[in-house]
């Protein structure tokens, strides 16, 4: 499955070493997240990197951090990329590129039995709300705010995904905002489906999930680009997702820094 003329366009330190390193937050089921020895991190994500290592001829190493840290860490050359079910946004791409490889939106998950009826953002206002820090649920709470005339949604922030899941199921606030792919994940595994259920099938805001790429590895982004095309031509691509059932989210091709 390699693919030689792309592998020979890696960067030479990429090539020497065989690996590119990963950051993603592995508390997001079924993008990224720890299997049952709670070590390894699975998922799509980890699948699809695995895929592209095989065009590539290289190793995608995964370890996890903090999802708001994990552009800084692109940035700093802390790490080589940021895979992390990161939605790529004009903002977002003042300060690195993305390679995309998905398309999802923000549902609202509540409680199961939904004690507080919620359907829809218009009914967080005046309630209490978990999100993780720096995603774009925080962004769309803020927009939302704006109608809540005097009765403000109470947004309270959190570094991963499982933290605000905690405040949910222990009745400490009325909804999480999830995309939608870990959100129909959570309401469905046997697990987790008795705590959690959608207020909704509304998918708010919709956009497309990037590889974060460090500004000046213009030819690691180019590359990964067509490394990702070439998984969707051969239908590797729509394996991935099929065998972790989102191919909802499939893309036609892979873009750089389509939100612009």
């Amino acid at each position: 499955m390699l693919d030689q003329a792309l592998h020979d366009r890696l960067p030479a330190a990429i090539k020497q070493s065989g690996v590119l390193r990963v950051a993603t937050d592995a508390s997001y089921a079924p993008a990224s997240f720890f299997g049952a020895d709670g070590h390894e991190i699975v998922g799509f994500e980890p699948d699809l990197a695995k895929a592209l290592g095989a065009v590539l001829g290289v190793r995608f190493d995964f370890v996890n951090d903090d999802f708001s840290t994990i552009i800084s860490m692109v940035v700093n050359d802390q790490i080589d990329l940021g895979i992390s079910a990161m939605t790529d946004t004009r903002e977002r791409e003042k300060e690195i590129d993305f390679v995309t490889y998905f398309s999802a939106g923000t549902s609202i998950v509540v409680q199961r039995g939904n004690p507080t009826g919620i359907t829809d953002v218009k009914d967080l206002c005046g309630k209490k709300v978990a999100v993780e820090e720096g995603t774009t649920q925080v962004d769309l709470l803020e927009r939302a705010q704006a109608n809540c005339k005097g009765s403000p949604i109470v947004v309270d922030q959190y570094p991963q995904n499982s933290d605000a899941l905690l405040q949910l199921r222990t009745g400490r606030v009325s909804a999480v905002l999830n995309d939608f792919p870990p959100a129909s994940y959570l309401v469905n595994a046997p697990r987790t489906k008795a705590h959690y259920q959608l207020a909704s099938t509304t998918q708010y805001e919709p956009g497309q999930y990037g590889i974060a790429v460090k500004k000046e590895d213009v030819a690691l982004r180019d590359v990964l680009k067509d490394a990702m095309d070439e998984l969707i031509r051969t239908g590797a691509y729509g394996a991935v997702l099929a065998d972790w059932d989102v191919t909802g989210g499939a893309v036609k091709t892979a873009e750089i820094n389509a939100a612009s």
